[in-house]
């Protein structure tokens, strides 16, 4: 499902601004290798159903701003919430208003079934939620890297935590079984390449160093919030998932 958090918004780049079909690789298509590789991975991953990882992938699952605010945290060093970083709510936002529209129009090209269409196992959310819609790229991971490449661009210091975190989020579809691990890969390359694109705008520019300022000043408050659990979440973060 891609998912562009705030429907009044609006994004950085022109409809047209990135043509995402021509960046993609093309879906794997029925027997081919990346293929039956998708399908030995999402058989392998059931296994971690009723997991605390699976708790985590589950959890990866909403997608609100304060959310992605809450599950970025912990990477940050700092607890973020919608009223003490609305700039970088903004930034994040409106670029996710760019990235969520390439996977979308990816989505629709490709029309790949989600792993659960093709092999029985168990998922982590209810495919009631997910309706008709397709698996390449993943959306969700798209809006994750999306939080994940900017956050990390904004707290230097914190980049590999955040990245990391990022990923997770991505391999948590893996996790839950409604997407496949080529889908996740896909999600990361749209986020990146539509990002790439948006560092061109003064807009998104503006946006961004009053995003910095913002979290300077919080990181800085020595009454700021810090985010609790976040041994237990590097340790899942850290777990291989196959």
């Amino acid at each position: 499902m891609t998912v562009s958090a705030k429907s009044d918004l609006q994004g950085y780049l022109s409809p047209d601004g990135v043509d995402i079909v021509k960046i993609l690789p093309p879906a794997p298509a029925k027997g081919d290798a990346r293929y039956e590789a998708d399908r030995a991975i999402f058989k392998t991953t059931r296994s971690f159903a009723g997991s605390p990882r699976w708790a985590l992938a589950t959890n990866d699952v909403k997608l609100s701003t304060s959310d992605m605010l809450r599950d970025f945290s912990c990477a940050a060093g700092v607890a973020l919430t919608p009223e003490t970083v609305p700039h970088l709510v903004q930034v994040a936002e409106r670029a996710g208003v760019d990235t969520a529209r390439s996977a979308g129009v990816a989505k629709d090209y490709f029309k790949r079934l989600r792993p659960y269409r093709i092999d029985e196992g168990e998922i982590c959310q209810p495919a009631a939620e997910l309706g008709d819609s397709y698996d390449y790229p993943s959306g969700h991971t798209t809006r994750g890297w999306t939080w994940a490449e900017l956050l990390a661009e904004l707290l230097p210091d914190q980049a590999s935590a955040i990245l990391a975190r990022g990923r997770a989020f991505g391999e948590s579809r893996i996790v839950c079984g409604v997407h496949n691990a080529s889908a996740v890969e896909a999600g990361r390359l749209t986020a990146a390449a539509a990002l790439a694109a948006v560092h061109a705008s003064p807009e998104f520019q503006a946006d961004l160093t009053a995003a910095k300022e913002e979290l300077a000043a919080l990181r800085a408050d020595a009454k700021a919030a810090r985010p609790r659990d976040c041994a237990a979440e590097s340790s899942l973060v850290a777990q291989p998932i196959f």
